[in-house]
């Protein structure tokens, strides 16, 4: 992102979501691009083993635009629409990151 001057605020796993409506999530990453707001715009989930609690829905309470999944080597892109998160081929926020090579893969 510092390479194309695009403006971001890196959160890093700040606590999201409303303390009322439990769960909340702490993303591995989390990004506001623009401005800094309450809600980060891009969050970053390293998958080691599954989780018992919907992590998607978590963030689709709060309105996180975009969600990047990494599970052994592959990422996977979901944006959120109208009736809840979509899986998509590539980020819609950073159309031009090649997900393929712009990050260490194990």
């Amino acid at each position: 992102m510092r390479m194309k001057n695009l403006g971001f605020c890196a959160r890093g796993s700040t606590t999201i979501g409303i303390q009322e409506l439990d769960p909340r999530k702490e993303p591995d990453e989390s990004y506001c691009l623009g401005t800094r707001k309450s809600v980060p715009d891009l969050a970053i989930e390293v998958t080691v083993t599954s989780s018992g609690i919907d992590t998607l829905e978590i963030y689709r309470r709060v309105g996180v635009q975009e969600v990047l999944f990494w599970e052994a080597g592959v990422i996977s892109v979901y944006c959120l629409r109208p009736t809840g998160y979509e899986l998509v081929s590539k980020s819609e926020l950073l159309p031009e990151l090649d997900l393929r090579s712009s990050f260490i893969r194990g």
